[in-house]
C-alpha cells in the first residue's frame, strides 16, 4: 500500500496540472460514472492529501476522495490520451492555471467516491496528525501513544493515531532511533517521542520530493543493493535473515497485527 508521501506527491501534481481549470471527469469502467457526471464540466479548486487519502476539492463544494489501498494507482499522460485500457475508475482532463492539457486514469482504489465537507471532516477527524502536513499536532498522537500498552511498532502503523505512516517508514524510523518495535507506547519517553516526530516529518518530506523513500544514512549506504534495484533501500525492511548493516546481526521479521515487521536485536533491544 502507498504510504503517505506517495499520496502528498500525487495531490501536488494534480494542483498543479488541474487545479485553476475546467476538468473532464469520466468512468470508462461504469463504477464511479453517478460521481464522475457530477463533477465533469467543473473547476478544481484544490488537491490535497491526508495520510493515505487524496481529497480533489471543486468549486461545486463536491469533493472527490480516493483511497488507492493495496492495488490503486494513477496513470498520468499526455494529451490527447489514448483510448482507456483495462478497468479504468476515474479518467480526469483539464489544463489547469498553466493552460497545458493532462490527463490522469486511476486504476484499482479502494475507495473513488463524492463526498460533502462534513463527510470529510468526519474522515480526517478519524486519522491522526499527518507529519506531512502543517496543521499537524504531534500533541494529539503522543496523548494517545503514552498511554496505550500496545507495542509502539503497531502504534506508529494506526492511521487512526498517525496518518501516513505505512511499513516501511515505521520500521526504518525505529531502526534509526535505536527503539524496539515492541516497545509498549507507555514506556516511550517524550524526548523519544520527539525525535521520531521529527525523523518521520524530515524522511516523508524527502519522499515528496525524491518520489521514492530514502531512509539509509549517507555513510551507511554501503555495498550493493540487497533485493531488486526498484525495491527502497534500507536498514531493516524486507532485509529479513540478512546482516545488519550497522553491526551484522541478523535482520529478524515477524507479523505484527496482520503486518509484516523487521527489526535488528541488537540495534532495537528490548
Amino acid at each position: 500500500m502507498p504510504e503517505g508521501h506517495t499520496l502528498h506527491r500525487l495531490a501536488k501534481l494534480h494542483h498543479k496540472r488541474f487545479a485553476g481549470g475546467v476538468v473532464r471527469v469520466s468512468s470508462p469502467q461504469g463504477r464511479f460514472a453517478d460521481g464522475a457526471a457530477l463533477i465533469d464540466g467543473r473547476t478544481l479548486v484544490k488537491a490535497e492529501a491526508w495520510g493515505k487519502h487524496l481529497l480533489h476539492h471543486y468549486d461545486s463544494g463536491l469533493i472527490v476522495h480516493v483511497h488507492l489501498g493495496l492495488y490503486g494507482k494513477f496513470t498520468e499522460s499526455t494529451v490527447p490520451m489514448d483510448p482507456p485500457v483495462g478497468e479504468v475508475r476515474m479518467r480526469l482532463i483539464g489544463a489547469g492555471r498553466h493552460g497545458e492539457p493532462h490527463g490522469t486514469d486511476l486504476r484499482g482504489p479502494n475507495a473513488c467516491e463524492i463526498l460533502l465537507e462534513p463527510e470529510v471532516a468526519a474522515l480526517t477527524d478519524r486519522l491522526g496528525p499527518d507529519p506531512l502536513r502543517r496543521d499537524a499536532d504531534p500533541d494529539r498522537a503522543w496523548h494517545r501513544i503514552h498511554r496505550s500498552q500496545r507495542p509502539i511498532g503497531a502504534l506508529l502503523m494506526d492511521q487512526k493515531i498517525l496518518a501516513g505512516v505505512g511499513n516501511v517508514y515505521r520500521a526504518e524510523v525505529l531502526f534509526r532511533h535505536g527503539i524496539s518495535p515492541h516497545l509498549p507506547g507507555a514506556k516511550l519517553s517524550a524526548p523519544e517521542w520527539d525525535a521520531l516526530w521529527s525523523d518521520l516529518c524530515e524522511l516523508m518530506r524527502v519522499g515528496v520530493r525524491r518520489g521514492k523513500i530514502v531512509v539509509v544514512r549517507r555513510e551507511h549506504d554501503r555495498g550493493a543493493p540487497s533485493y531488486a534495484p526498484d525495491k527502497p533501500r534500507t536498514y531493516v525492511y524486507r532485509r529479513a535473515g540478512e546482516p545488519c548493516r550497522l553491526c551484522g546481526s541478523t535482520v529478524l521479521h515477524s507479523v505484527m497485527e496482520g503486518r509484516n515487521l523487521f527489526w535488528c536485536p541488537t540495534c532495537q533491544p528490548g
